[in-house]
């Protein structure tokens, strides 16, 4: 794999029965005799409007008993100092702590130790010890919990995997929440409270100070090691189309070919150069897929825009409202405006509803979404609250979990997942106005381009083999269309100048696929994934490798048949 996918390779630490890898600051797959028993624990700097300061190593001391980091923040205006350290108290007893203290005031959101547990618990029965010391017995969801599972936690344990596990909180009053709403690969225990006011303030020279205490008992369950990975598909329902978003990179665009069966296009209707975004958009000749983010401040502003959809194929069309109860929402009074505007400018589309943001929203928010829709939407990106290539890949695996529970909430109508891209593009947590553009045309680029949304594994290879992968795991049956990526520019499937990157080859090959009978099927590890049509040419399969070591792999099609390739690292094959 390359170091652009990777970035620094991983630290291990070891001691006795425990073993953890220091991926940057996180300290992550913490294992008793092999089994991860947390998926991370790491301390989080995050300021009023979420987004999270840069935790910097300055000096690692390692022994038999602890490793030790040196800590400082960077960034947001946030200046802390400490140490976050993992030691070993006794038999089976490992204490991680954190104490920063900050060098200057700083208005925070959320400052502390931050847990994450693994998404095989789902379903696990689970005991939280609260804060008076009562203990109520519950259970880690098994679908997605729109809100938070347990709080008031002091202290959590459960039993999986023939491991007895107690986890006790020190330093603050926690709570979880189901991560897998982002599409994380886990469960957060963290605090402060979300109920409490933010943001709040730490003074200069106040300090944090946290512990996380885990106890760990049994003997871990055998593990049956098969070198060859098998993947059974099943004949299903037709694969969804796909789609690509408008660019939002400034101009001048390259000359390139449209791909895919839509373009999907955000236009926010407070910005004074949405037209241009939607000449641009329109310019690929290709039925569009459209998002008016409403103005606050002029309500009649979506009576003005859909009048410019005349003359053009727009495939479906919907609206957000960007603050009050329903933000980023497509809520009764939003698609009311812009039902209204379509009937009055005469334009028939097939107006969709849900969540400009993550599918966090719709889980929680779907039940303000009129009647009448024909069909459901939402986004997803898989690094909002990491952006660590481990997160980027675990995320594939909830990404099915996503799908099928938007399917559900659906009730039968299809379901558009896009824009999909690595960073999200626009934050929907901020507590700040976003960046406007300063032009009517765009010379600066809009939405996406004026924020922090550029990743630098756009142009890796491996992000083929994700992009295959992740396909794989949203295309249950109920849904529609799956829109990845941008056209052209730094979040594109092809550079400024028009230059095609490796993940162009993968959608393009999922394009070849869109519509034709599907093949589908579970992935064994959520690291090796496959995917199939029926084509009047045959069966044709792709397959994805995920993991960091070369895999074989035997994908079973409908009738017996089964196809066997080798995958090299972060890549994909055609069977």
């Amino acid at each position: 794999m390359t170091d652009l996918w990777n970035g620094e390779p991983a630290r291990e630490w070891r001691s006795g029965p425990w073993s953890l890898e220091l991926r940057d600051d996180e300290l992550a797959d913490i294992s008793y005799h092999g089994r991860v028993v947390l998926r991370s624990v790491r301390a989080v700097v995050r300021d009023r409007n979420w987004d999270t300061a840069g935790l910097v190593v300055d000096r690692i001391d390692s022994s038999g008993i602890a490793l030790t980091l040196h800590v400082h923040s960077t960034g947001l205006g946030s200046d802390l100092h400490g140490i976050v350290r993992a030691e070993v108290r006794g038999a089976g007893r490992l204490r991680v702590l954190a104490d920063l203290e900050s060098a200057s005031e700083f208005e925070t959101n959320r400052t502390g130790l931050v847990v994450l547990h693994p998404p095989t618990l789902a379903g696990s029965t689970l005991h939280v010890r609260h804060s008076d010391g009562t203990v109520v017995r519950s259970r880690f969801p098994a679908g997605i919990s729109p809100h938070q599972p347990a709080f008031d936690i002091a202290g959590l344990s459960w039993t999986h995997d023939g491991l007895d596990v107690d986890v006790r909180f020190a330093g603050d009053v926690f709570e979880m929440e189901d991560q897998r709403n982002w599409t994380d690969a886990s469960y957060k225990t963290y605090s402060r409270p979300l109920a409490l006011p933010f943001p709040y303030a730490l003074a200069a020279g106040e300090r944090v100070v946290q512990s996380v205490d885990i106890a760990v008992s049994g003997t871990p369950a055998a593990v049956v090691d098969d070198p060859v990975t098998r993947i059974r598909l099943q004949e299903g329902p037709a694969l969804p189309a796909i789609g690509v978003s408008a660019s939002t990179a400034a101009d001048p665009a390259p000359d390139f070919a449209a791909l895919g069966g839509t373009v999907l296009v955000e236009l926010d209707l407070a910005t004074g150069n949405w037209r241009a975004a939607l000449d641009r958009a329109a310019a690929s000749g290709l039925p569009l897929d459209v998002r008016f983010v409403l103005a606050d401040d002029d309500p009649a502003a979506i009576d003005h825009a859909v009048p410019a959809l005349h003359g053009l194929s727009v495939a479906r069309v919907t609206a957000f409202p960007p603050t009050g109860p329903a933000r980023h929402v497509s809520d009764l009074d939003a698609i009311a405006a812009l039902r209204h505007a379509l009937t009055e400018a005469g334009i028939e589309a097939e107006v969709v509803g849900g969540a400009r943001s993550h599918f966090t929203e719709l889980n929680r928010e779907h039940h303000r979404l009129p009647r009448g829709l024909d069909g459901i939407v939402f986004s997803s990106t898989p690094l909002f609250h990491s952006l660590s290539t481990a997160q980027l890949v675990e995320s594939v695996g909830m990404q099915r979990v996503a799908a099928a529970q938007a399917v559900r909430l659906a009730g039968g109508l299809p379901v558009h997942i896009g824009p999909i891209s690595l960073r999200p593009h626009f934050n929907d947590v901020a507590t700040t106005p976003p960046p406007m553009p300063d032009h009517d045309d765009l010379r600066d680029g809009y939405g996406s381009a004026l924020t922090d949304a550029v990743d630098a594994r756009q142009a890796a290879p491996e992000l083929a083999a994700w992009t295959v992968a992740s396909a794989a795991a949203f295309a249950v049956p109920g849904v529609a269309t799956l829109a990845y990526f941008e056209e052209w520019g730094p979040r594109g499937l092809r550079t400024a100048d028009g230059a095609t990157l490796p993940v162009f080859d993968a959608v393009a090959a999922l394009a070849a696929l869109a519509g034709e009978p599907g093949l589908r099927g579970d992935s064994p590890d959520g690291l090796v994934w496959a995917l199939g049509a029926r084509t009047a040419g045959g069966d044709i399969v792709l397959a994805a490798n995920l993991d960091r070591r070369a895999r074989t792999v035997e994908v079973e099609l409908p009738g017996g048949e089964s196809r066997t390739a080798e995958l090299a690292p972060g890549t994909f094959t055609r069977l």
